[in-house]
């Protein structure tokens, strides 16, 4: 898409195109993980966290009657760190491993490209298109997946709802609130999203994701687990933010060159899925759900006749994981699976 000196956008396309755009997307044309990069993402942190992860999908698989032909997808593999992590896990696993379809769905030839040099391993299918996907019981990885779609924002002034647009005019960059039809916009949506809201954050494209693998739930049995950063409460806030380098930035600034994000409001998540009558969700936060899954006790098996050094090096990552003024409380971790299933392990 190209730009015209007087144009203005509104912002969810704005976002789309600074992060997707094939000439200067930010996805597309960088590598924003590691230290290099602009953030590191949990399975960087810590292989432990993956470890982690491998056992919860072999349970819940277990929960599912252990089925013969499943499918497994990880939704946004980044530098594919999680699922390789997995893959080595589940070659303890033999029945599992056998039964499993590996799938990555990507819109990155980039990433694509960096994934498959960093797994090395053959059996695994990329995919752009979720249609793709078989018939089957599935499993959805969403780790920091949804935190990336473009939204919308939406501001009441004095009774007067105004949508952001971001405007362009010449070479400058400024942010731009037009009058916002909100009654006409739930109709659309089919949900009463201004309620109680001065401010609105409403992702298109990570709410029709959303309904989408929901649907597949429900038509194939499966769960998805999703773990982001974002909040419980109704009440939306303002939380679009860009990151360059590893420090916050101006979102309209280093267009192309850094990241835009957002936190998800999880009640929003909630209400949408709870409109699938077979489905229902659970939710907690990355601490109490690594903590039940045994984080500790591994850390203390693989620290083990380590040095010091090692040993220090391993509960260092750990505490960035859990610790509630890093990760532990801001990033949430959520199941939407089939209410007949009684799974619950790490909630």
């Amino acid at each position: 898409m190209k730009i015209h000196k007087k144009t203005s956008l509104p912002l969810d396309k704005f976002i789309n195109w600074a992060l997707y755009d094939k000439q200067i997307g930010y996805y597309m044309n960088n590598n924003p993980f590691g230290k290099k990069g602009d953030f590191i993402t949990a399975p960087g942190i810590s292989r432990l966290f993956s470890e982690i992860i491998a056992i919860w999908v072999i349970t819940f698989w277990q929960s599912l009657g252990s089925p013969r032909k499943f499918n497994l997808i990880e939704l946004g593999s980044g530098n594919g760190e999680m699922m390789k992590i997995l893959i080595e896990s589940f070659k303890k696993f033999p029945d599992f491993l056998k039964s499993c379809t590996f799938i990555i769905y990507e819109k990155s030839q980039l990433l694509i490209k960096l994934q498959k040099k960093n797994i090395n391993y053959k059996n695994i299918i990329w995919i752009s298109n979720l249609n793709k996907i078989k018939s089957l019981p599935s499993i959805f990885l969403a780790n920091e997946f949804f935190d990336a779609m473009p939204i919308k924002q939406f501001f009441k002034k004095k009774n007067i709802w105004y949508e952001r647009y971001v405007n362009f005019f010449d070479k400058k960059i400024n942010f731009l609130d037009k009058k916002f039809n909100i009654q006409k916009f739930e109709n659309q949506i089919k949900f009463e999203i201004s309620k109680k809201q001065k401010i609105i954050e409403y992702s298109p494209q990570g709410i029709k994701y959303l309904k989408k693998l929901s649907s597949k739930i429900t038509k194939n049995r499966g769960g998805i687990l999703i773990i982001d950063y974002g909040y419980l409460n109704e009440k939306m806030q303002n939380t679009l933010q860009a990151i360059y380098h590893h420090k916050y930035s101006d979102v309209l600034k280093d267009i192309g060159k850094s990241d835009i994000t957002h936190c998800i409001n999880f009640d929003l998540f909630k209400k949408i899925v709870n409109k699938f009558q077979k489905l229902e969700t659970i939710i907690t936060d990355q601490k109490k759900f690594l903590t039940k899954m045994g984080i500790f006790e591994r850390a203390e098996i693989i620290s083990k006749n380590q040095t010091f050094l090692k040993k220090a090096n391993i509960f260092y990552r750990l505490k960035r994981l859990l610790d509630e003024n890093e990760m532990g409380k801001i990033f949430k971790v959520m199941l939407i699976k089939n209410k007949n299933n009684q799974f619950k392990m790490g909630f």
